[in-house]
């Protein structure tokens, strides 16, 4: 076996009680400190407590202890084993210190995951983590944790992936605009906290190449102009999904020649385009510190400017 002792800490110009009330929302909706939507989010089957289960992305653990404002512990659901835990230390009037540790035992394949894959991931994580607490609590980030090229690398690789479903019911528009469509189509995305929710931010899945035609609620209709088609593309946008839907007719001899080559590689091109917007979307959102930042000031002084990308 081999033993990994990981630490972190940042001393933060704010008092302990305002980051441990900070501490004390993660996970939940409006959670200020965790690097959403970049990095999948931290949830439990309940509110943060001991015995709350869950974790972020692949990694699970399981809350064995909780101070409400200073301490946090989470255990490692077992194949894994260890624990990780974030604690806020006061350093007298107007400061504290947070630190984060994390210790276990590698096992098998960890050995190796652990120093080429997990670390690099980990250490970013918390850095950003340690931004947020900065951002929301002191009012702002000198110096932000940059991504190396092999954190930006496995952050493109484990984005998640397209999921293949049917046009849906409150897709009313694409679901008239073609009469006797032969071809239909529709692949969504679940939308991450802070992501917006603007269908007119989402038109950049089809690069802008093809002009809105309609609106009607959160759906936006576009007009695929091919000749010998009638084609549509619908970008629906409700409140936990994004759905890119096509609806295609053949028209002419030419447009079915046409269409029964480029059907082969319409779903791979489809899904790709909603992915990497997905992920082009999600990496310009404003930090979750800077959105519990804004969000405080906005309920004191008004409607917010802030926008991403």
């Amino acid at each position: 076996m081999s033993a990994v002792v990981n630490e972190h800490e940042r001393v933060i110009k704010a008092p302990a009680e305002v980051v441990g009330a900070l501490l004390d929302r993660l996970s939940a909706d409006d959670d200020p400190l965790f690097p959403t939507p970049a990095w999948a989010a931290m949830a439990f089957d309940r509110p943060l407590g001991v015995g709350a289960t869950g974790g972020h992305g692949p990694v699970r653990y399981s809350v064995t202890e909780y101070e409400p404002g200073r301490r946090v512990r989470f255990a490692f659901t077992p194949p894994d084993n260890g624990f990780h835990e974030m604690t806020v230390e006061p350093m007298g009037e107007g400061r504290c210190r947070v630190r984060h540790v994390l210790e276990t035992e590698l096992l098998g394949r960890n050995r190796l995951l652990w120093p080429a894959v997990v670390r690099p991931l980990h250490d970013t994580v918390i850095e950003e983590v340690f931004d947020n607490v900065e951002r929301a609590a002191a009012g702002g980030c000198a110096r932000p944790v940059r991504w190396s090229p092999r954190v930006r690398l496995y952050n493109r690789l484990m984005w998640s992936r397209p999921e293949t479903v049917g046009i849906p019911e409150a897709a009313q528009l694409i679901r008239t605009a073609v009469d006797r469509p032969g071809y239909e189509d529709a692949y969504r995305m679940e939308l991450l906290p802070g992501q917006l929710r603007d269908p007119e931010a989402w038109t950049g899945i089809l690069r802008d190449a093809f002009p809105v035609i309609a609106r009607e609620g959160d759906e936006l209709l576009l007009e695929v102009e091919v000749r010998g088609l009638t084609a549509r593309a619908s970008i629906l946008v409700d409140e936990r999904y994004v759905t890119l839907s096509s609806t295609v007719r053949t028209d002419t001899l030419r447009g079915r020649i046409y269409w029964a080559v480029v059907k082969q590689a319409h779903p791979f091109m489809a899904r790709l385009m909603l992915r990497r917007t997905h992920r082009k979307l999600a990496l310009a959102t404003p930090a979750a510190g800077e959105r519990d930042l804004e969000r405080r000031r906005s309920a004191v002084s008004g409607p917010s400017h802030l926008v991403s990308g």
